[in-house]
């Protein structure tokens, strides 16, 4: 069953999202080579506690880290490590949820780590704008799977592949609700989009094979071919108009590359 959320739930979230959107926002000016994934990952669990709020993943099914940190091939739920160092030319994924008095957001950007090369800058480029071209579709007239359409044709135009494993879901009270939104599939189809809906639409992008593999850890996600991988995602609220973005600064779109 798809929830629909009241007004008031739907402050609740914009609270929560607007702490994601901070720490995402920031995160440009944070992330270079020579730090850590664990660096990364204590401002995070740091920003979420300084505004009250809790960190979504820490402990979610058993998740140690208060954020995601893929770095290159690593696609999704990259455990953050003082091990690992972001080195010049790495891409790098941070996923980031908050709760708010028992309401959930969840967002990811992908990073460049110093100068990267065209190919990976081209990358999350396509990610990213993906997101936008699914979220046109993000309205009472279409059905959930013309978002998912949308998504796939932008990334397989600039030669890339969407993952298919791993999908958006719907959030409120819990980070992952019905309904499950792949990022691939054929428009006019799946349930009507009604205002009051809450999703987090996520396009996970692959440079090669859209094919993936969990790591011994049971939580990373890599691509089966190595190539690397980028990430973008917001959660959305259905309106009767515009769809509204929870976990995106205004303005700071600009640093989003």
């Amino acid at each position: 069953m798809i929830i629909i959320k009241s007004h008031e739930e739907i402050q609740l979230m914009r609270e929560a999202g607007a702490v994601t959107a901070q720490i995402l926002a920031h995160l440009f000016q944070i992330i270079r080579p020579g730090i850590t994934t664990k660096d990364v990952d204590d401002y995070v669990e740091r920003t979420i506690l300084k505004y009250k709020m809790i960190p979504a993943f820490k402990g979610y099914n058993g998740y140690p880290a208060s954020a995601c940190v893929s770095v290159n091939q690593q696609v999704v739920h990259g455990i953050p490590s003082k091990n690992r160092i972001l080195q010049e030319g790495d891409i790098v994924s941070v996923d980031v949820g908050t709760i708010h008095r028992g309401y959930y957001s969840d967002a990811a950007r992908t990073y460049p780590v110093g100068e990267i090369d065209e190919e990976a800058q081209r990358l999350i480029t396509t990610t990213r704008e993906s997101f936008y071209e699914g979220l046109k579709f993000c309205r009472s007239c279409y059905r959930l799977s013309d978002v998912s359409h949308a998504i796939q044709k932008r990334v397989e135009e600039d030669g890339f592949s969407v993952v298919r494993d791993f999908v958006g879901h719907g959030i409120g009270r819990s980070m992952h609700e019905e309904p499950q939104i792949p990022n691939y599939g054929s428009p006019g189809r799946g349930p009507k989009l009604t205002p009051g809906m809450v999703l987090a639409i996520e396009p996970m992008v692959n440079e090669g094979t859209y094919q993936v593999a969990v790591l011994p850890d049971n939580w990373t996600v890599e691509t089966a071919d190595g190539k690397r991988s980028a990430h973008y995602e917001n959660t959305v609220v259905v309106t009767e108009n515009e769809p509204m973005l929870l976990t995106r600064l205004d303005g700071s779109e600009s640093m989003e590359v």
